[in-house]
């Protein structure tokens, strides 16, 4: 039996094999999305938004762009409508 961990291994390296521009762009988003959700919390109750809603807003296209790549119409939706939320907020912010 195969450990469930091996599973995961082995999955991410069919992954990167698959497209490894893909792997690497959601990787980034994906620590840009850690960074700004820390950020934020270790900021509040003021969080700096100027500079967090432009990293939100690349972060999500760059999910949006992995997702369009992998064919997932549901994310693709979900994050062109948080970008599109968080571009009218920072617009009304500024």
């Amino acid at each position: 039996m195969i450990n469930p961990f091996e599973n995961i291994f082995i999955w991410i390296k069919e992954d990167w094999k698959s497209h490894p521009l893909r792997f690497s762009i959601e990787l980034l988003a994906w620590a840009l999305s850690i960074g700004c959700t820390m950020w934020m919390g270790y900021t509040l109750p003021n969080p700096p938004f100027i500079y967090l809603y432009p990293l939100f807003m690349i972060q999500c296209m760059l999910f949006a762009w992995s997702a369009w790549t992998r064919g997932s119409t549901g994310m693709i939706a979900n994050y062109l409508l948080i970008v599109t939320i968080d571009a009218v907020a920072y617009v009304r912010m500024l």
